[in-house]
């Protein structure tokens, strides 16, 4: 007689299931990250009689998506997000020293024009690449990591306490990593810790004015989604992709 065959195990349907918009907003956050790391260190901007580097008005954005993730789809999906940003902050970084350093036609004359240009927008310092690298890395994953435990200490009450308090460890860190990394030796001590207090302080300052809009977010999502995560029992290793 011939053994009929045990059917496969089927996977929970809670493990099958398919955002709508949770590529859309990796997209954001990829956007964003990618756009103030390339863009906005070029140039240097004065508001309001401050002076700051272009990519700080809008880097603190990706921390509003982070936490977006983060308060509805959990901690995992939001790693696998970090992970994307972080690899594509990578890819970006060699492709624009693989064009910067491959030989210009010489017949081409915008080729003496462009070069300078492209020059200034992709090519840094070791340092600079390695403490931007670190920092991101290190400051995203605090963050979402502040966000998801705050939700089951709150009870997913008072987003504004999250929202802030995840965006001030996370800003916390990243400035406190990049800085030091980045310019230890190059920049005296005192005008560091004048840098490092007036990024964070600008960051979270821009948290606290986007708050209406990510509460508006945040509940658009959550209806839309049908999905409101806990991270009661998530493993908070950064070293994994799986839900």
């Amino acid at each position: 007689m011939t053994a009929i065959a045990e059917p496969p195990e089927q996977t929970p349907v809670s493990n099958l299931r398919h955002y709508r918009y949770y590529d859309l907003v990796m997209a954001a956050f990829v956007t964003v990250l990618l756009c103030s790391n390339l863009i906005g260190p070029g140039k240097t901007c004065i508001l309001f009689g401050l002076t700051f580097g272009a990519g700080n008005l809008f880097f603190p954005i990706s921390y509003i998506f982070g936490d977006v993730l983060t308060e509805v789809y959990g901690y995992a999906r939001t790693r696998k997000v970090i992970w994307a940003g972080f690899t594509a902050m990578i890819f970006a970084t060699v492709m624009g020293l693989f064009v910067i350093h491959m030989p210009a036609d010489p017949e081409e004359p915008f080729n003496a024009v462009i070069q300078p240009v492209l020059e200034v927008v992709f090519e840094s310092t070791w340092r600079v690449v390695v403490a931007s690298m670190v920092a991101f890395w290190c400051g995203d994953f605090m963050n979402s990591y502040v966000m998801a435990k705050m939700k089951v200490w709150t009870g997913g009450r008072h987003l504004w306490t999250r929202t802030i308090g995840s965006t001030a460890a996370g800003q916390l860190v990243d400035s406190a990593l990049f800085y030091p990394i980045g310019f230890l030796g190059t920049w005296q001590p005192g005008t560091m810790i004048k840098v490092i207090a007036f990024n964070w302080a600008f960051k979270v300052s821009v948290e606290i004015l986007f708050t209406p809009v990510t509460y508006a977010i945040v509940g658009w999502l959550k209806r839309k989604e049908h999905e409101d995560w806990y991270d009661r029992h998530t493993d908070f290793t950064p070293f994994s992709l799986k839900d």
